[in-house]
């Protein structure tokens, strides 16, 4: 998916149109001039060739390069709004592609600030939503994505809070009664959880121990699957360094979701 050639774009748009189920009809108004699986296609195409950062230059990159594959393009206010539409299609399309039945995963969270941390006072888009938290790193504020990914990188569960959520209560929620392993850092190491998870789902927690716990053991299998943690970091890295998951540009809280699983669906798409 990577060294996809202008001519694939009719590709796209097939995949998209015959995965999607058939959209109900609209109860009046003026009908959209681009379907859902058109505008799907564009923000796909975008995010897995292009990496723009905003609406307004995807928009603009569209009727400069597009033309001839959307000649019915709708002015950039309507444009906005029908994507805001198409949202819950966009949730539904990336549950569907979700390798949710893989027994082995690897769990973690990432930090999505929407301001700098000196703005946040006076950020209002997100406001009331948005929450301060902190790791590694500092203080963010902002959300958090939380996921879990199969050896191969391709995302298997996720989960968007406020920042201020703590990792191990979102665990339910990333992983289901498929998985049979679960691979995460020191976040994931509470003996309550780890219970929960076993009886509710059957999953074994495997996680480092804590830097003064003295009787717990480290096997050479857990030794090999904590190595092998650093695949749910570098999908957080492809996430945000080259699809720029995290942004300031929405203007709304809904803003912010739909460019979130804009950015999700097209990664899971470029994991094959």
């Amino acid at each position: 998916m990577l060294s996809l050639q202008p001519q694939h774009i009719v590709e796209v748009y097939c995949w998209i149109d015959d995965t999607l189920q058939e959209a109900p009809k609209p109860c009046g108004g003026r009908p959209s001039v681009l379907s859902d699986s058109e505008l799907l296609t564009i923000l796909m195409w975008n995010a897995l060739v292009l990496h723009q950062k905003t609406m307004k230059e995807l928009y603009e990159t569209v009727v400069h390069y597009h033309q001839r594959d959307f000649p019915h393009l709708p002015v950039y206010e309507n444009f906005v709004k029908h994507c805001h539409r198409t949202l819950p299609r966009c949730l539904t399309l990336l549950q569907q592609v979700l390798c949710a039945n893989e027994p082995l995963r690897f769990v973690d969270s990432t930090m999505l600030p929407v301001c700098k941390l000196h703005r946040a006072d006076t950020h209002k888009v997100a406001k009331g939503r948005a929450a301060f938290g902190k790791n590694h790193q500092g203080w963010h504020y902002g959300f958090k994505l939380h996921a879990s990914v199969d050896p191969h990188g391709r995302l298997c569960g996720i989960a968007l809070t406020p920042a201020n959520v703590h990792d191990a209560q979102v665990l339910p929620r990333i992983v289901n009664a498929h998985t049979k392993i679960a691979v995460g850092d020191g976040a994931y190491t509470a003996s309550v959880m780890q219970r929960h998870l076993w009886e509710r789902y059957g999953t074994i927690i495997v996680s480092p121990p804590h830097p003064k716990q003295r009787k717990k053991l480290l096997t050479w299998w857990q030794h090999v699957l904590l190595s092998a943690r650093a695949k749910i970091e570098s999908a957080f890295d492809i996430l945000k360094e080259h699809l720029h998951l995290v942004t300031s540009f929405p203007r709304s809280v809904n803003g912010y979701l739909f460019h979130y699983v804009r950015i999700l669906l097209a990664y899971q798409l470029s994991r094959g």
